[in-house]
């Protein structure tokens, strides 16, 4: 894993402004730094390397085909590229390789087959920059999931793109406005999805697609397409639907994610596994060790607050699996410790408050190992959610009373007495649903305050208000589905990648990989939720390595008590000299009444409201 930064067109000295780039995500790559000019400076190429694969500087990039007609600056890895590798010597379209680096199989297979074809056939995490020097065309390249980060833009004329959007930020005559008109969507969410971002003019690349520019380059000569889709995927397997019994389907995951994690274990460096006490972190190594003949290193964190520790439990597994286990007890004082320097970890307004613990974990598990296997992405496609169950429930209750009916209704609710119980308002609100997606998207925004915080309201599509109705037959896979287009790639994801790589850790996660993901989808809905138990497949593999009652306990999360911290002294001044008055004032962008509003609720009433940590960071963020 690694960071890489690049531009084209860009006035002043190619090579100050693009080691400038690197020096901003030097955490993400330790090991080497690489530049590269193309087009007489006119194209740059840079790269920050952690290495993984091939440690010599067989490895190191920016890297040149053998032909030279490509250079590439890559973060990620290619689990298969050994698979890729050995067809491109059997097809006699390579005939040797100078070293054993995934990147230069990548280069050799997109110079043999094409890039679309080449990156079709591989398996792993990644964006990529492309340059063909032949054609004069940049391409940009993110995975499927949108494991790995990539950034990209226009700033002063020039065409600029990183892993990290604080890269950006740091070059000559970077001015970019703060894009106001997605901050009704962040304080809905705690973060902006993609394809937007905090400045205007800068954008994520979506999951699964590749976006080619001519250099140089106009903004007409830009063009994105997609090499896979996460909705095709779904309605693919949905429509071609799992025909065996639970038991065979539980054979064939079991199968899928030896051979996932199998692959992902693959490394020149020390690897290891986050350990929750949970379902989808505990099949992973339960997996992993039945895998391997050494014992698998492990690691958890814990916590003294009641409610919030789950360290004793996930002892209790690594001892059943026969791991090496390391646990660590953090105090409020390590986390509150973090909170400074998460703006600039995250580059840009993030708020899921479980950053800390992420950060956290990350950095005692680097101290043993440079990689570490999650189990991300179980909720999301096997139904772990209760919310999902919740929002099923509730739709199958409304569905019978038809729209034009409920519609008035919700709308007579919300402007009657009743809206002042919020209740009465959340019921009020849910009742307009059109659909259960809507439903979905709606039970994030019943408090009319949220809408408020922003000086700036501006209808802004993204993914969940885009969302067709339907999409998918059943209802709770039509809600996994929002989630693995937004929540997942724009907060898991983000959270994770930006906490482990602030410390230099790779993280992989085998849940995503391709053929699991794929395998998931056709899966019928009672194969992964029964009731109120979701990931019921999920649990049938795990069974097999971990007694059913040593995981049978309620769910906690990766969270902190982030709202009880916040009343404390420290923390308290620290907040409330985010929020002063005046300084909201002069900056001109949040409401003053409406953030002390929300403020003085929690403090002087009680209620909390998430928003709040949502704000702090923004406002974090504005002082970088």
């Amino acid at each position: 894993m690694c960071g890489i930064a690049g531009f084209c067109n860009l006035k002043g000295d190619w090579e100050e402004n693009i080691r400038k780039m690197n020096r901003r995500m030097a955490h993400r790559g330790p090991d080497a730094e690489g530049v590269l000019a193309l087009e007489n400076g006119r194209v740059a190429l840079g790269h920050r390397r952690l290495s993984i694969v091939d440690l010599s500087a067989n490895g190191a990039q920016p890297m040149e085909s053998h032909s030279g007609r490509y250079a590439i600056a890559y973060n990620g890895e290619i689990y298969n590229y050994k698979k890729i590798a050995a067809k491109l010597i059997e097809e006699k379209k390579a005939a040797a390789f100078r070293g054993s680096s995934d990147t230069e199989v990548l280069l050799e297979a997109i110079e043999a087959y094409g890039v679309e074809e080449a990156i079709a056939m591989c398996k792993g995490m990644f964006a990529i920059a492309l340059y063909d020097k032949k054609e004069r065309e940049l391409f940009l390249l993110r995975d499927r999931v949108g494991e790995k980060p990539l950034y990209y833009g226009f700033s002063k004329g020039a065409f600029v793109f990183a892993s990290e959007i604080g890269s950006l930020t740091v070059l000559d005559g970077f001015e970019n406005e703060v894009n106001t008109d997605v901050l009704d969507i962040y304080f809905t969410h705690g973060y902006i999805p993609a394809p937007y971002s905090i400045y205007r003019d800068i954008y994520k690349l979506e999951p699964g697609t590749v976006l080619r520019i001519k250099c140089p380059y106009e903004k007409k000569d830009i063009s994105i397409t997609a090499y896979w889709s996460m909705e095709e995927a779904a309605k693919k397997g949905q429509e071609n639907l799992f025909r065996g019994s639970r038991e065979e389907a539980a054979e064939e995951l079991e199968r899928l994610l030896k051979a996932s994690i199998g692959e992902q274990m693959t490394a020149d460096v020390p690897v290891g596994a986050f350990l929750s006490a949970g379902i989808d972190s505990s099949t992973i190594v339960a997996l992993m060790q039945s895998l391997n003949s050494r014992k698998v290193r492990s690691f958890t964190i814990g916590m003294t607050e009641k409610g919030y520790n789950e360290a004793e439990a996930a002892k209790e597994i690594a001892r059943h699996l026969g791991t090496e286990h390391t646990e660590l007890y953090i105090t409020e004082e390590d986390a509150v410790a973090v909170i400074p320097g998460l703006a600039y970890m995250f580059g840009e307004p993030f708020a899921d408050s479980s950053q800390i613990p992420t950060y956290l974990v990350s950095k005692m598990t680097r101290e043993h190992v440079t990689v570490s296997l999650s189990g991300d992405g179980g909720d999301e496609l096997f139904c772990g959610y209760t919310s999902y169950e919740s929002v099923s429930r509730i739709w199958n209750k409304m569905k019978g009373v038809p729209y034009w009916v409920r519609k008035p209704c919700s709308s007579l609710v919300l402007h009657s007495p009743l809206a002042k119980n919020p209740i009465y308002r959340t019921k009020g609100t849910l009742l307009g649903a059109k659909g259960p997606g809507r439903l979905y998207e709606i039970s994030y925004e019943t408090d009319p305050l949220t809408r408020q915080i922003s000086k700036n309201h501006v209808f802004c599509p993204y993914k969940y208000n885009e969302f067709q109705e339907g999409c998918l037959k059943e209802t709770n896979h039509n809600i996994m589905l929002m989630d693995m287009l937004m929540y997942h790639p724009d907060d898991i994801l983000v959270k994770v990648d930006r906490a482990a790589m602030a410390v230099s850790l790779e993280t992989r996660v085998p849940m995503l990989d391709k053929d699991v993901v794929e395998f998931a989808w056709s899966l019928p809905i009672e194969y992964k939720r029964e009731g109120k138990t979701g990931k019921k497949v999920l649990r049938d593999v795990l069974y097999k390595y971990v007694p059913r009652e040593m995981m049978e306990r309620p769910k906690k999360g990766f969270s902190i008590p982030i709202d009880q911290w916040l009343l404390k002294p420290g923390l308290r001044k620290w907040a409330e000299d985010l929020i002063d008055r005046d300084m909201l004032k002069r900056q001109g962008i949040l409401d003053p009444d409406v953030v002390w509003k929300i403020w003085e609720d929690f403090t002087e009433r009680g209620i909390w409201r998430i928003q709040i940590w949502f704000i702090l960071m923004f406002q974090e963020w504005g002082l970088l």
